[in-house]
């Protein structure tokens, strides 16, 4: 193999990897792991919920780049683009999980 030749990744990989920063993201958010981890008073904890929405945007991206590249059958046939949404939601989501846990120390 040559250094001009691509190296094919395995859909699986990012996949994966999107779905543990989703579950990453709604424990942070929903199950409260976020609250826990850093705050101690209940004022600390409604500035939490609102690091949670301003998390929730990235988290829409996420959803939104997995959709369309997951849902559409073209979208699903053409590697490039598979890959490159499946990407962007990576992106996102790591956006996501980065702004609750800044957040998080910004609001402690």
């Amino acid at each position: 193999m040559g250094i001009s030749e691509a190296v094919r990744i395995s859909i699986v990989i990012p996949t994966v990897a999107n779905a543990l920063l989703a579950a990453l993201w709604v424990m942070s958010v929903f199950a409260g792991w976020g609250t826990k981890a850093f705050c101690s008073d209940a004022g600390c904890a409604a500035r939490m919920n609102e690091v949670a929405l301003v998390s929730g945007l990235f988290a829409a991206v996420a959803v939104c780049c997995t959709a369309a590249a997951w849902l559409p059958p073209a979208a699903r046939r053409d590697d490039r683009r598979l890959m490159a949404l499946t990407g962007a939601a990576a992106a996102a989501w790591t956006a996501a999980v980065g702004t609750v846990f800044a957040g998080g120390m910004i609001v402690r």
